[in-house]
């Protein structure tokens, strides 16, 4: 092809819990039976930094033992055929770099690095292990999972919202698209351009001009990849396509 399409995938919790990776739930303000303000927020760190440390190194080994699953993997799938494709994830795990995704853009951070609490440049991998207090960044400050805790800022935002204008479809996969400002990225997307939602809940979630793909992650992704390499474009998905006039 003369010129790749560009898919930017913008993806959530939605992908990564078929891989047994389980998500945070809104709905009654836990996560793993603690209260996202203590585990999840700045404030939280500093109160008992101690509570926060080992809730993140629980959910790191989870991270570590599971696997991409077959939506993951057919994203890769479709980069390695010659498709353009772009990941920008709210997910802080690294299953789409572990499925072989080479452009992954993470606006929540990534739990397999550690980062300063007085200096967010300072990133630390964590090939293993976990963090404890005590260890400290070059400058001598405690380490902190490298994520982006509610109320504070997200540091790739602008650069995720320059990528959605240059897409050619948008594939948004497992979210609700009700986490700011990450769901406001749909409004950097070109007039023309079309997008379509993979989420069980489809129906009820996508907005207007979101055509919904009524299936889970592990179904739904791997049925457009296969559609869009045999036809070589990023076509509407065939069993969702909008209606034309007067259908």
């Amino acid at each position: 092809m003369s010129k790749a399409p560009h898919l930017v995938v913008f993806s959530g919790s939605g992908i990564s819990v078929e891989s047994g990776i389980k998500t945070f739930r809104a709905s009654d303000g836990l996560w793993e039976e603690h209260n996202v303000q203590d585990v999840a927020t700045p404030e939280g760190f500093e109160r008992d930094p101690a509570l926060v440390l080992e809730f993140y190194n629980r959910r790191r080994e989870q991270v570590r033992k599971a696997k991409p699953n077959a939506a993951h993997r057919a994203l890769a799938e479709l980069e390695a055929a010659g498709f353009r494709v772009s990941v920008i994830t709210q997910n802080i795990d690294d299953l789409h770099e572990r499925a072989g995704s080479q452009q992954v853009m993470h606006l929540h951070g990534e739990i397999l690095n550690a980062r300063s609490s007085v200096d967010e440049r300072m990133r630390y991998p964590l090939a293993k292990g976990g963090i404890a207090l005590g260890d400290l960044c070059d400058k001598g400050s405690q380490l902190r999972p490298d994520v982006v805790w509610f109320g504070e800022a997200v540091p790739l935002f602008d650069e995720a919202c320059a990528l959605v204008e240059e897409a050619d479809f948008l594939l948004v996969v497992g979210t609700s698209l009700a986490v700011m400002p990450a769901a406001m990225l749909l409004h950097y997307l070109g007039p023309d351009v079309p997008c379509a939602l993979v989420d069980p809940s489809a129906d009820a979630l996508s907005p207007p001009g979101v055509t919904p793909v009524s299936a889970a992650a592990g179904e739904g992704v791997p049925a457009l990849v296969e559609q869009w390499q045999r036809e070589g474009n990023l076509a509407m998905p065939r069993a969702a396509a909008r209606p034309g006039p007067g259908a």
